[in-house]
């Protein structure tokens, strides 16, 4: 069922005369859990900052649930998006009051805040640090009060730059775990940039290819995967090898 949640249309992205992007046609569905790979370059954290709606491209149009997005509708459609990316960049303050801002920017009554913040400090295992001061956690901690921080918006779109690749290897793998479990349960599209084809394959449902600013391939991951085109099979060959 084609049930689009952004739609990005000949989108363009220079700097420099260099072309950082260029998409003539995308679709993210919703309910859609999407993997981005590519070689460093290829243009993925500019696609992800695209769709999110944190930089704006030079040229095209994109819609969200079938609404153009406008310069005067940008702001109310990024309330609709959270992001997480790989530098947690929390606040100098509690763990607590990092998590309840989200909340507190869209000024929601003080109960409201306070049930939802232990709810998902208890989602991420992590209602003991609430109290703590988010500069004295480890980095696993860090990386769980940014998700949650992420979630209790109830965001309609996730979008997640590499947050587990500072993770030691038990670490991150709980983490997923976890972070899969949510975004299942609360059906919560997702876009997933990594370097980890194991990450991809255990968190995606559908992965795009991105070389040179492009899209060269698109389509369930496992697909993808075992049947690269042309295009992409040099890119997937080398990490099949190095998994080898």
């Amino acid at each position: 069922m084609n049930n689009p949640l952004i739609t990005l249309e000949n989108i363009d992205v220079k700097a420099r005369d260099k072309r950082i992007l260029s998409i003539p046609s995308f679709e993210l569905q919703k309910g859609e859990i999407l993997g981005l790979m590519g070689p460093n370059g290829a243009g993925k954290s500019t696609l992800l900052k695209t769709l999110a709606l944190l930089e704006p491209p030079q040229a095209g149009t994109i819609k969200f649930q079938g609404e153009l997005v406008s310069d005067r509708s940008s702001l109310a459609v990024r309330r609709r998006i959270a992001v997480a990316l790989q530098q947690s960049l929390l606040l100098d303050t509690s763990v607590y009051q990092n998590v309840a801002m989200g909340l507190k920017i869209r000024n929601k009554p003080r109960k409201e805040i306070k049930t939802q913040v232990h709810y998902w400090l208890d989602i991420f295992k992590i209602s003991h640090l609430a109290k703590k001061h988010a500069y004295h956690l480890s980095g696993g901690e860090a990386q769980r009060v940014n998700l949650a921080r992420a979630m209790i918006i109830q965001p309609e779109v996730l979008f997640l730059d590499e947050p587990f690749s500072a993770l030691d290897f038990p670490t991150k793998v709980q983490l997923l775990k976890d972070i899969k479990s949510v975004v299942e349960e609360t059906n919560t599209t997702t876009v997933f940039i990594s370097h980890d084809l194991m990450e991809i394959k255990y968190f995606t449902n559908t992965l795009a290819i991105l070389i040179g600013g492009e899209i060269k391939q698109h389509g369930p991951t496992e697909e993808v995967l075992s049947f690269p085109n042309s295009a992409s099979s040099t890119f997937i060959g080398e990490w099949n090898h190095l998994l080898s």
